[in-house]
């Protein structure tokens, strides 16, 4: 690969990585408040189906975007309540949200477009630039912006404060007045509202159109970034970032090796690159004390 092909890779790279950063920082705010969600793959599924449909039919891409995020909004909404005030199991309930969510919508795919495959393309694609050839989204620039502001909320903000001591020690948090379900509930909501904007950008942005189990794990992957950054937004950017690399590098690779047996070896590159970052980074990870833990006043 020479210099040229490297820079390439790089730019490719930024699509690659955006859903897994938007996944990712909105799971850190809601981990951070001590609800887990490993529903994001759900999530990623819906929202890429509603935005399509959206797109397709009421009014473009302004239109799938926000129909995305009113998506991850609801199910944030759900699961929060599931989590925090039934006080469920919030891995059986993501468990739940996962598989629902992969034969509702090729259920939903048939019901509407007559195959279990793929939607009809967007027509309209949110504004870009070019850069080496390559369109590249304004919601590249976004997930990085927003990903700085969930830094400076959890970092800098009394909110952030509140979320940050439901998550380590809800007792305490309580007898302080802080409203532990309250405080949680807008984590989770947050977070999904942020899987449901990378689920629009699969399906409006990066594809165009929504292809069956297009997720392609990427909800676990989110989830392996949010352990690899140590619970921190701008370090689930990195990791995000990390995988966005190693995707684009799969792909330049399955396209040069031509059609081989090698090239379905070459999509694994990005999965075991994020399993090689978070086993080096393990020994630093410092989970939030109350994380999935149900609380109950007394």
């Amino acid at each position: 690969m020479n210099v040229h092909d490297l820079a390439l890779v790089g730019v490719l790279s930024l699509s690659s990585m955006t859903p897994i950063a938007l996944t990712a920082v909105g799971e850190v705010i809601a981990e951070r408040s001590g609800v887990v969600n490993i529903g994001l793959e759900g999530i990623l599924l819906i929202s890429a189906w509603t935005s399509v449909y959206a797109g397709l039919y009421w009014g473009g891409w302004p239109a799938g975007y926000l129909m995305g995020l009113l998506t991850g909004l609801l199910l944030g909404l759900l699961h929060a309540a599931i989590a925090v005030y039934a006080r469920g199991d919030q891995i059986i309930a993501g468990i739940g949200l996962n598989i629902a969510a992969a034969g509702g919508t090729t259920l939903a795919t048939r019901a509407v477009w007559g195959n279990y495959a793929q939607s009809p393309r967007v027509p309209q694609a949110p504004p870009s630039i070019t850069i080496m050839g390559q369109r590249v989204s304004i919601m590249v620039f976004a997930a990085v912006v927003i990903a700085f502001l969930a830094w400076w909320l959890l970092e800098k903000t009394r909110t952030g404060l509140r979320i940050k001591a439901v998550g380590d020690d809800p007792r305490a948090a309580d007898a302080l007045g802080i409203s532990v379900e309250k405080t949680r509930l807008l984590a989770t909501v947050l977070g999904g509202s942020l899987a449901g904007l990378a689920g629009a950008y699969m399906s409006i942005d990066y594809l165009g159109s929504f292809v069956k189990l297009m997720s392609a794990g990427r909800g676990f992957i989110a989830l392996a970034a949010v352990a690899f950054s140590g619970w921190d937004p701008l370090g689930a950017l990195l990791g995000s970032i990390i995988f966005g690399f190693g995707d684009a590098l799969g792909r330049y690779y399955s396209i040069t090796s031509g059609a081989t047996a090698n090239a379905y070896l070459y999509y694994t590159i990005p999965y075991i690159l994020t399993l090689l970052a978070v086993a080096a980074t393990a020994w630093r990870a410092k989970m939030p004390r109350a994380l999935g833990q149900p609380y109950k006043r007394e």
